[in-house]
Formats: C-alpha cells, sequence, structure tokens
C-alpha cells in the first residue's frame, strides 16, 4: 500500500487528534507535516510525534499528496484563496473538517475541478473514539476515497453519505450528540449526590454505567430498543424510572432538541 505525504493546515484539537491517530496506526511521523501559526503548538506536535512543521502553508501544499484543513471556520477562506492556484496545479485531495463549510464555499474559493471531501467529525476524536461522516465530490476518485476513509479511520468510525445535506443531521446526532450524554450524566452524577454517595464515587459510577452501557450496545445485534426491554424487569426500579421519563416526554423532548441541532446547522452553513 503507497504511503502518502499528508500535510495538516492547523495542528489544533482536531488536527493534534488526527495525527495521534495516524501515528498510533502506524503511519510513519516522517510522511506528515504540519502547519500553524501558533509555535507551541508546533513544538508540542514535533516533540511528541516527530512530524514535520512549519509556519508555511504554502510548504505543505508542496509537500502533501492530501491536504486537512483543520483550521477555524473563519480562517478558511483566507487559507484555501492563498493556495488555490498551487493546488489546483498539483489535482490535491482536499479533506475540510471545517464545520460548516460547505463544498460550494470550497469549490468557489479553490476551483470547481479540485477533489473535495467534507468531514464531520466529532470530539471523541481526541480520545481515538469518535465517529466521521464524510461526503465527496464529484472529483473525488475511489482511490481517494479510500486515502479519506483511512485517514478518519484513524481515530475511530469514517461513514460516507450520497448526500451532503446529510451532514446536517449528522452535525445534530454525532457533532452535538456527546453534549447530550454529558447533559444526562451531569443529572444522575447531582442526583447519586443528593442521596448522600460521594462525589468522587458517584462521577465514576456514572462515568462506567455510560461506558458499560455504550460498549453492549456497540457488541450488541440488538436494537436499543431490545436492550431497553432486556434491562427492564416488570414491575421493577428501571421500569419506575422509564415510565417516569415516559410521562415527562422524554423522547418528544430529545426529538425536538435534535430537530433544534439541525435547523442550526442549515441555518450556520447558509452564512
Amino acid at each position: 500500500m503507497k504511503i502518502h505525504k499528508i500535510g495538516f493546515i492547523g495542528g489544533g484539537n482536531m488536527g493534534s487528534s488526527l495525527i495521534s491517530g495516524l501515528c498510533a496506526s502506524g503511519h510513519p511521523s516522517s510522511q506528515i507535516w504540519v502547519s500553524d501559526i501558533n509555535k507551541d503548538t508546533l513544538d508540542a506536535l514535533a516533540e511528541f510525534h516527530e512530524v514535520n512543521t512549519t509556519d508555511d502553508n504554502q510548504a505543505i501544499v508542496e509537500a502533501a499528496d492530501v491536504i486537512v484543513l483543520a483550521v477555524k471556520p473563519q480562517m478558511v477562506e483566507g487559507v484555501v484563496k492563498a493556495l488555490a492556484a498551487d493546488i489546483q496545479k498539483k489535482q490535491i485531495l482536499v479533506l475540510s473538517i471545517a464545520a460548516g463549510i460547505t463544498q460550494q464555499n470550497l469549490a468557489e474559493w479553490l476551483g470547481s475541478d479540485v477533489a473535495i471531501v467534507r468531514c464531520m467529525p466529532n470530539t471523541p476524536a481526541m480520545v481515538l473514539t469518535g465517529t466521521t461522516v464524510m461526503n465527496a465530490n464529484a472529483n473525488v476518485s475511489l482511490e481517494n476515497r479510500d486515502l479519506a476513509e483511512r485517514i478518519m479511520r484513524s481515530v475511530g468510525v469514517a461513514l460516507w453519505v450520497d448526500k451532503e445535506s446529510d451532514l446536517d443531521a449528522v452535525t445534530a446526532i454525532s457533532g452535538s450528540g456527546p453534549a447530550y450524554y454529558f447533559l444526562m450524566m451531569e443529572a444522575m452524577e447531582k442526583v447519586a449526590i443528593e442521596f448522600g454517595l460521594d462525589p468522587i464515587i458517584a462521577r465514576l459510577i456514572v462515568q462506567q454505567t455510560a461506558l458499560g452501557a455504550a460498549k453492549i450496545a456497540l457488541e450488541s445485534l440488538h436494537s436499543p430498543e431490545q436492550l431497553r426491554i432486556q434491562v427492564t424487569s416488570p414491575g421493577g426500579t428501571t421500569e419506575q424510572a422509564l415510565n417516569v421519563l415516559n410521562e415527562g416526554g422524554f423522547n418528544a423532548l430529545v426529538a425536538k432538541a435534535i430537530h433544534a441541532a439541525r435547523d442550526r446547522s442549515i441555518e450556520l452553513s447558509a452564512l
């Protein structure tokens, strides 16, 4: 398998997570380049991962077979316009992980003939358990799709959708999703402390319970509904708690929240 030269423009949280994942999966650090305006960020990446670092974005284009745009969304336009001519000349694959920046935006700034994959990772990528959903434009070859998938799979699960508009739904589910679980964990932890449990114990049992439930769901062939039924004994404590959640409109409230997140994602992409 060909070892591609991967260039990162931006070495912040998500960029550094991908670099960590690539190195952990065996990609040679000598074949990874990263640029950033923050010298401390570059120094840390060079020290911990022994990757090539620079403050010159142009050098990344010259060195790499594929570029990962990992800068803040408000910086993308300026960054890519300055590199557009050279990216077109090299016909280099561009992966964007910038939220709210559409393929149409990127095509306008880079050129309509550039191969672009828009990626929507989530924050668990920072601990190599992320979920990334991707959409490719018509210029992306099968080989480039495989390359994009291998890069994003280094920090977790990587999946494709056929329609870019589906990324708004993805944003509402997996992008914002960790916060939904944190809110539930926060609420459970508060109640555990109110019951008199030591705060350290309260936090640990909530965290481990969340981890265990997720692990069961991942490793089981059953749906979440079936798993819920399996752990709910008739007349028992779990059933009593679930009855209260259902009476309070839990499912409808979750649906309303996720619809609001998706609608906001659509609004932000249109700005």
